[in-house]
Order: C-alpha cells, then sequence, then structure tokens
C-alpha cells in the first residue's frame, strides 16, 4: 500500500497547497493532431448529451411547478413515498457531470429544493415518525435503507457537480452526522457494538418499536390497491441491524470525499469491518439480522436469516434485500484502502449461492432463500428472481472492482444476451452505436409519455405521474465514456462511481466531456485502460483532461498514443489537447488506488 493511502485526505490536501505555493504542478498535456473523421459513436454521444438536456426541459415544464414542487399530493411509504418523488430524475447529476448542459444541473436544484421543501411542510398524522413532516432536518425521520437511499441518489451524485456547494458540505455533515451520533435526537448508531439499532432509522433515530402497516405504506390512498399494505401485517420486528443499513456508509463516503475530513472514513471502516467481521463468522453468508447485543441472529431466535426483507422475510417471504447495501459498502471500503478483501466478501457469498447450484433443463438454477429447512427458491441464474433481484449486477460489479477473469465468467454466464461487459472484450463499435440510440430511443419513448400527459393535477393513486417519464438516458455514456457500471439508484444502489477514467472540461472549469469531444472507452486491463478521444469540431481545438478513477483514486503512470505519441504522468490526471478535427486512441498505464478518493476538481487539487 502507498504511504499516501494512510494519510487522511485533509493532510494530503495541505501537502498539496504547501508544495504548490513553491512550484506550481506542471500539468503534462498531450498534443493530438491526427484527424479522424468524427466516427458514428462520438456523434451519437453528443447528441445524447444535447437530448437529455432537452429532455430535462420537457419534463419540468410539465411536471414542476413555480416553486419546484412536483405537481401531486405528497405520499409516506414504500409505494409511493417522498423517495419516489425525485428517484426518477437521480441521473440528472450524472447527466451534467458526463457534459450535458447547464441547464440541466438548474433544473435538478430546481426540483431537489423544491422537493425538500414540499415534504418538509407534508404532515401525516396517521404515522408517527412523520407527523411533524414527511422530512424533518430535510432527512426522512424513520425508514428503511432501500427507500432512503433510492431518494438520496440524485444528492450523492450532485457531488460531481458542485461539491464545494457551502449547502451541500451543510447537508452533508448534517445527514452523516445522524449516523456519526452528533445529532442527539437520532441515536441510530451503537458505537460499542458497531450496529445501526434498527432497519428503520433516520433524522429521529431508530424506531425500536413494532411498525404497523400504516407506518410501513402510509394510511389508505383513495382509490388505491387495498391489498397493498396486507404485505406488512407480520412485519413488525425491525430491531436490530440489517445489511441494508450498510447503505448509510454512501453518507461518510461523500462527505468524507467532499471535505476529506477523517471522522468520516474512520467511521465507515469501523462499521464495514464489524460486518465483513460478522459474514466471516458465519460462513461467508450476510446475516440479515444482528440483534440489538450485537449476535448474529440476535432478535430472530439466533437465525442468522432472520429479519424483515432478509434471507427468509416475513413480508411475503419474496423481499430478500440482502444484497442491497452491502455492495455500496464494501465498494466504498475498497475505494478507500485498495483493499480487494472487501471485493472477497461479495464474491465468497455469490460462492455460497452457486455452491448450491442445480441444473434443469440445460439451465442452472441457484437459490435465493434460506429458511429453517436450508436454502429453497431456485432460479435461472440469467432469468430475474423477487428475492436478491440484483445479483446479476452484483457479479458485474466485482469483476469491475477486481478484473479477475473468473468474476467475468460468472457475470457473463448470468447475461441474457450479449452486453457492455462482452463489448469490453471484443471492442466492436457497433455495440457502442447501438447502446448510445437505444439511449435516444429511450429519451424519446419518456418524451411521448410526457406529451401524452395532458393532466395538470393529481396522478393515479398507487404511482407517480412522472415515474416512468424520465427523459434522461445516462448508462450508455457511463459505460462507454467512463468504463463504470451506472451506480444505479433503484434496486442496486445508489453505489459510488467506480470508473476508470472521468473527463473535464479545463477551460469552462467544470465537469465533463468538453463541448465537441467524444470518449471511447474500448479495453480494461489490470494495468491499463485503452481510451479514444476525438473532437467533433473541424474548425476549434479543444482540451479534455482525463482523471483516473471517478474520484481521481488511481495514476496514471504512461499514456502512449497509437500514432506513437508518449508521455510519462505519474499522476491521477494529465491533459489532451485536440486539434480541430483530431483524435487518437491512448493506452494508459495505470496505477490502481494510488490515491485517497476525492470529489475536488483536478485544478483544485
Amino acid at each position: 500500500m502507498s504511504p499516501l493511502r494512510r494519510l487522511p485526505l485533509a493532510a494530503l490536501a495541505l501537502s498539496a497547497l504547501l508544495a504548490s505555493t513553491a512550484v506550481a504542478r506542471a500539468e503534462p498535456t498531450l498534443a493530438v493532431d491526427k484527424p479522424m473523421p468524427a466516427p458514428a459513436w462520438a456523434l451519437a454521444e453528443r447528441a445524447l448529451l444535447r437530448a437529455n438536456a432537452e429532455g430535462v426541459e420537457a419534463f419540468t415544464k410539465k411536471f414542476v411547478d413555480g416553486r419546484g414542487y412536483l405537481k401531486g399530493p405528497e405520499h409516506w411509504g414504500i409505494t409511493d413515498g417522498p423517495d419516489d418523488s425525485v428517484e426518477p430524475i437521480r441521473n440528472w447529476p450524472l447527466a451534467y457531470a458526463l457534459g450535458g448542459p447547464d441547464t440541466i444541473l438548474k433544473s435538478w436544484q430546481t426540483v431537489w429544493e423544491g422537493h425538500l421543501d414540499q415534504y418538509s411542510r407534508a404532515k401525516v398524522p396517521e404515522v408517527a415518525s412523520a407527523r411533524d413532516g414527511i422530512y424533518q432536518r430535510e432527512f426522512t425521520p424513520s425508514f428503511d435503507w432501500e427507500h432512503i437511499g433510492e431518494g438520496l441518489s440524485g444528492f450523492y451524485f450532485y457531488g460531481l457537480a458542485q461539491p464545494d456547494d457551502p449547502l451541500y458540505v451543510t447537508r452533508l455533515r448534517r445527514f452523516a452526522g445522524f449516523y456519526l451520533n452528533e445529532d442527539p435526537a437520532a441515536p441510530n448508531y451503537d458505537p460499542q457494538r458497531k450496529i445501526i439499532r434498527s432497519l428503520f432509522n433516520g433524522s429521529k433515530g431508530p424506531n425500536l418499536g413494532e411498525p404497523s402497516p400504516i407506518d410501513w405504506d402510509g394510511p389508505p390512498v383513495p382509490g388505491g390497491n387495498p391489498e397493498r399494505q396486507k404485505r406488512f401485517l407480520t412485519s413488525t420486528n425491525i430491531k436490530g441491524d440489517h445489511p441494508l443499513n450498510l447503505a448509510s456508509t454512501n453518507l461518510a463516503m461523500t462527505a468524507y470525499m467532499a471535505t476529506g475530513d477523517a471522522k468520516y472514513r474512520t467511521w465507515l471502516l469501523t462499521y464495514v469491518d464489524a460486518w465483513k467481521e460478522r459474514t466471516k463468522a458465519n460462513g461467508g453468508n450476510i446475516p440479515s439480522n444482528i440483534g440489538l447485543d450485537g449476535a448474529i441472529g440476535g432478535e430472530w431466535g439466533g437465525k442468522w436469516y432472520g429479519g424483515v426483507f432478509g434471507w427468509n422475510s416475513p413480508d411475503s417471504g419474496v423481499r430478500n434485500y440482502v444484497l442491497r447495501g452491502p455492495p455500496e459498502a464494501f465498494g466504498n471500503a475498497l475505494l478507500l484502502t485498495g483493499d480487494q478483501g472487501y471485493t472477497a466478501v461479495l464474491r465468497k457469498q455469490l460462492d455460497n449461492l452457486y455452491a448450491q447450484k442445480k441444473v434443469e433443463n440445460g439451465k442452472t438454477m441457484i437459490p435465493v432463500y434460506y429458511g429453517d429447512k436450508g436454502w429453497y427458491g431456485y432460479y435461472d441464474v440469467a432469468g430475474r428472481s423477487p428475492g436478491l433481484g440484483n445479483r446479476r449486477k452484483v457479479e458485474a460489479d466485482i469483476y469491475l472492482w477486481d478484473l479477475n477473469p473468473a468474476d467475468l465468467a460468472r457475470a457473463k454466464a448470468s447475461e441474457t444476451k450479449p452486453g457492455w461487459l462482452d463489448y469490453l472484450q471484443s471492442g466492436d463499435e457497433a455495440y457502442a452505436v447501438s447502446a448510445l440510440q437505444a439511449g435516444l430511443e429511450e429519451v424519446r419513448v419518456a418524451g411521448e409519455r410526457i406529451r401524452k400527459d395532458d393532466t395538470t393535477m393529481g396522478f393515479p393513486p398507487d404511482d407517480t405521474r412522472w415515474s416512468d417519464s424520465n427523459p434522461v438516458a445516462t448508462e450508455a455514456l457511463i459505460n462507454l465514456t467512463m468504463g463504470a457500471a451506472d451506480p444505479g439508484g433503484s434496486g442496486h444502489g445508489p453505489l459510488a462511481l467506480h470508473a476508470q477514467v472521468r473527463h473535464f472540461d479545463p477551460e469552462a472549469r467544470r465537469p465533463g466531456l468538453p463541448d465537441d469531444v467524444a470518449a471511447l472507452v474500448r479495453k480494461i486491463t489490470p494495468e491499463t485502460v485503452t481510451l479514444t478521444l476525438v473532437n467533433t469540431n473541424p474548425l476549434k481545438a479543444r482540451t479534455v483532461t482525463v482523471q483516473m478513477g471517478a474520484y481521481g483514486e488511481n495514476d496514471a503512470t504512461t499514456v502512449k498514443a497509437a500514432g506513437g505519441a508518449s508521455m510519462t504522468v505519474n499522476a491521477s490526471w494529465f491533459n489532451v489537447r485536440l486539434a480541430p478535427g483530431a483524435g487518437e486512441t491512448l493506452t494508459i498505464g495505470v496505477k490502481r488506488y494510488a490515491h485517497q478518493p476525492t470529489l475536488v476538481f483536478p485544478w483544485n487539487r
């Protein structure tokens, strides 16, 4: 491990500042003059970045009023709670950070601030924790992290866009403080036993009582489905820690990357390491309940598989969310330490599932539940299942974190059709074009829904009108320009952005690809990243800053152009100056996890 990795970010920042007072850092810049006719994928990238901005304009015009409020009543609960108001637009800050126009971020800010006010003012007398507001101190008062996390997705991603926004930093500190026991009204964490004390937690602290169906899903909605509350009649034992609570580490992670305050890093690693040790003690199976006494299965008669949303959930027996929370937490710990032992925790859990496999009609089947009689609930590894529904995404993630060929083989065996992981092996540009075209089609379909929605107030009782009308497509752009899996925000995550590269505009001093520039990550190996950059403008030169990793956690050792030019970098970022209409494919040598991750932009470090 590099000695730098053991230093708090604040110390690193101070060291850099002192050094900069003596000698300004020379910015390594590679000049590219080689003409490259704009490829189809490059034109499609630029078109999708523009289309996303136009989609945002259509969405806000239809669904957002002058206060920034979403047009519709405010609800509490799993079916249609506050997270569902902003979850559909969670990727707007990502669209900006990829290089989309400023209007995308400004619109997201309007809706985010509006919804905080909207849901803080809305009160639900029937729900004890929401009687004084669905949000209190701008945060969910007490609920589960499947839904708290979904609502915070865009908030986390905003850090990639404007990490030095003072209000953003203030909120990060307040929200993370709910879990560092800095707020007397929110004693969520037990530092002695290293647990979050209930499945329901938030700005009002842990709920150690027995929630009713109304606490889970709010009061009945006129015209709604009366069956929805029956799902939670037996989901009353929420005491103790649950894997879902590991998603709360995203708050400490983001606060650390924005502020450099070592206390967030320390808390995160302490909490995650406790879960790591419990899982190891449990044979590699992630326990789905930790008692208030710190014992595995402590609130469920010693059963490691007990608990709401656990391996044998009492909620209809189908919501096994054990793989929602651990990927976020162990991925965060990996970024902070470079220790692949965190990846190994998830790999071992998958190994245990595959050790129980059956082959039926030529299909590999694995279980997704565990009960008193052992493993059960077998589903096709290449299909969908109601429990562990994000397993295939976890398989792809651990391959991308460790680049282990065995992980790749398992992830590809779970694919239903060739996808991005196959492209990384073949480099076939046809895939890049088709993926970006699919993104444009996603925007078109959402735009059509917006146009056909001519109701100005209200929405179907069991759903929001805008939930399927997000006209912003980012997955293909994230895959292809950054070499990253979609960090998600619904059903899986939101995760930190584990990326090979990230781009900045050094002239506009903003994140994302500069105007006219397109990027394509073609290949990833443990030692290299192959990246093509092209300037689609035939008349103006452009400069792009290439950062190694989403948070500058990696180093570029060398950069070699296909045309023969090369330079030594040994830094977390470098510049490429692209002549009008020029482009080049670069092979970048990589030293992984060389630095503490940070949201600070390259030129401010």
